[in-house]
């Protein structure tokens, strides 16, 4: 993602610009496997302030560059046993209402009678990432750039290269450590959200995420390990738990995939733009790649295009 944001922003500018992706397609990274969450309000609970603060204006970017997205908001919700746990969330957090049973059946009437109280994050958004990272291949494409597969160098000399390659980038970016994200996906016709649902836990909060004919997106652990082992017996227990508690319907949801992918981070979990030369790192997305890219791809056309920005 950070790679293809990167890649479009600077085409725009006017730059002739290759991507070199090192899998078969555009996606065979962790990028597939997110939620596509645009939460710069609700990420304000765990996050450092600057992740709220460039994250603003990713919201108008991915509505200009992907017409699939949802600006729907988002709503956070908790069992009655761990109320607690929403009001903690709360404080951590602003732009958001804090609405009642009828509220929610408003918003979500297959949630009518599950939960007593919300918070409702009237401003976020979303995008079913798989569609988001082909819209923006074909705009690079229709902006006269090139994609090659299956490499990661060129014979050809560029006036810039910009390294968007995650942990691949260890050997030259040493702080990077490995965070683990599992999902699944279920398609449950009983079921329809209209904006990502949060479920708050004491120990692991999971979000799930609609997307197109009642296919239903569920994550997404937080393991501090670069094993990248298939998901696990407990993730997928812990995710399939969620589901259940947002409503019993999901019981009889087909599980359609499950998956693991591994995260870039830093020590503080944000994602840095680094300059040496004519060479330049984008990295350390964590779990902030979808609300974060686009304010790190203006920060490299700034370094690239200073007189124009």
């Amino acid at each position: 993602m950070a790679g293809l944001v990167t890649a479009v922003t600077l085409a725009e500018k006017g730059a002739t610009v290759t991507v070199h992706e090192a899998g078969p397609r555009i996606g065979s990274g962790a990028s597939w496997f997110a939620g596509g969450m645009l939460a710069p309000w609700c990420e304000a609970e765990s996050a450092p302030e600057e992740v709220t603060r460039d994250s603003l204006d990713s919201l108008q970017w991915w509505a200009d560059h992907v017409p699939d997205m949802a600006r729907n908001g988002s709503l956070v919700v908790a069992p009655p046993r761990d109320q607690v746990e929403l009001a903690r969330f709360g404080r951590r957090t602003s732009h958001f209402e804090t609405i009642d049973d009828r509220k929610i059946s408003e918003l979500e009437p297959d949630l009518a009678g599950r939960f007593d109280k919300a918070l409702f994050f009237a401003g976020e958004g979303h995008v079913d990432p798989r569609l988001a990272l082909q819209r923006l291949e074909q705009r690079l494409l229709n902006l006269g750039g090139i994609v090659r597969f299956g490499t990661t160098q060129s014979a050809a000399s560029f006036d810039w290269v910009v390294d968007c390659t995650g942990m691949d980038a260890r050997d030259i970016e040493p702080g990077l450590r490995g965070v683990r994200g599992e999902m699944i996906l279920v398609r449950c016709p009983e079921m329809r959200l209209h904006r990502p649902v949060r479920m708050l836990h004491p120990r692991i909060p999971i979000y799930i995420v609609p997307r197109e004919n009642n296919i239903f997106m569920a994550g997404a652990t937080m393991v501090e390990s670069d094993d990248n082992r298939a998901i696990t017996v407990r993730a997928m227990s812990e995710l399939l738990n969620a589901l259940y508690t947002l409503h019993p319907a999901f019981a009889e949801a087909e599980i359609i995939e499950a998956n693991a992918g591994i995260r870039p981070s830093y020590s503080d979990n944000v994602p840095r733009v680094h300059c040496e030369g004519r060479r330049i790192t984008v990295n350390g997305m964590y779990r902030h790649g979808f609300l974060l890219s686009p304010a790190r791809a203006a920060e490299v056309g700034r370094v690239i295009f200073p007189a124009t920005t």
